[in-house]
């Protein structure tokens, strides 16, 4: 995907700001699957064949001929050694936000990292257990998953798969028992090792064809035009749920929800647009 240089610069931003987290905490040994079984009652989530060779398939919008559908995704960042911070008063978490998507009645898919759900338990099975919601994973740690991602720290591949089903494990703690069978790369950084590292969780990778670019700014209207400029049917948009990294995503998904409801456009999870996907529509 070709970023423009304003929607670099904020994700650099981003990832720059993220890696001020110290020494990676090595996961636990995997001892089981990546993701909890859905109970006999509940659906199984779609997901995308596997990819060449059986690598990790990659989903980065939905279709454009089904409607005018989009889904408005919210990555929950914390990262592995940013406790100390979060204890200082730092907030990772955004409630305001996640109550005007429910105020809003806006369907979202929140990416999540494993360390934001151990941070804010009790949001993040709020989250979980609200159907207007579906959790996915955006690793454990938020390290990156390829050298030189936006200076994020690496992981080696021989600890992503690890690093992924530790998120799962850290989302079952909190009271998300199903949470959603994709995976986000932190800083959106990938490779084909990567994608087979992950093949046996059986993931799907979901990336974006929208940037919001909410990424340290303040200026919600310029937040907003950036999402609505960007906006075509099927698109999978990238913002985030956490106050001191994007304290405009509240307002401007304010700005958002409303203009692109007035074009006609319906609100869905990724799942929806996976599913869609997967049908071939």
């Amino acid at each position: 995907m070709i970023l423009s240089v304003r929607r670099i610069a904020a994700v650099c931003a981003l990832g720059a700001a993220l890696s001020a987290c110290g020494t990676p905490v090595t996961p636990p040994r995997s001892s089981g699957a990546a993701r909890p079984a859905p109970s006999p009652s509940v659906t199984r989530p779609p997901t995308l064949a596997p990819g060449p060779a059986g690598v990790t398939p990659v989903f980065r919008n939905g279709p454009r001929g089904a409607g005018r559908t989009v889904a408005l995704t919210f990555d929950a960042d914390m990262t592995a050694g940013q406790g100390d911070r979060a204890a200082a008063g730092e907030h990772f978490d955004n409630p305001s936000l996640i109550a005007t998507l429910r105020a809003l009645k806006v369907p979202a898919t929140v990416f999540m990292t494993g360390r934001w759900a151990e941070q804010y338990p009790e949001q993040a099975r709020a989250i979980g257990r609200d159907r207007l919601f579906e959790v996915a994973n955006h690793s454990y740690s938020h390290y990156a998953f390829t050298p030189d991602c936006y200076g994020l720290p690496d992981l080696p591949a021989g600890r992503m798969r690890s690093d992924v089903e530790r998120a799962y494990t850290a989302f079952r703690a909190a009271g998300v028992p199903d949470a959603m069978p994709y995976f986000r790369f932190p800083g959106g950084c990938y490779d084909r090792e990567a994608l087979r590292a992950l093949t046996p969780t059986g993931v799907t990778a979901v990336q974006w064809d929208v940037v919001g670019g909410d990424a340290f700014a303040t200026d919600s209207d310029a937040v907003a035009r950036q999402v609505l400029d960007g906006v075509r049917p099927g698109s999978v948009v990238v913002l985030h749920c956490t106050r001191s990294a994007a304290p405009a995503t509240e307002r401007a998904v304010r700005e958002i929800v409303p203009e692109l409801r007035r074009r006609g456009y319906r609100f869905v999870k990724v799942s929806e647009l996976i599913g869609a996907a997967a049908r071939g529509r």
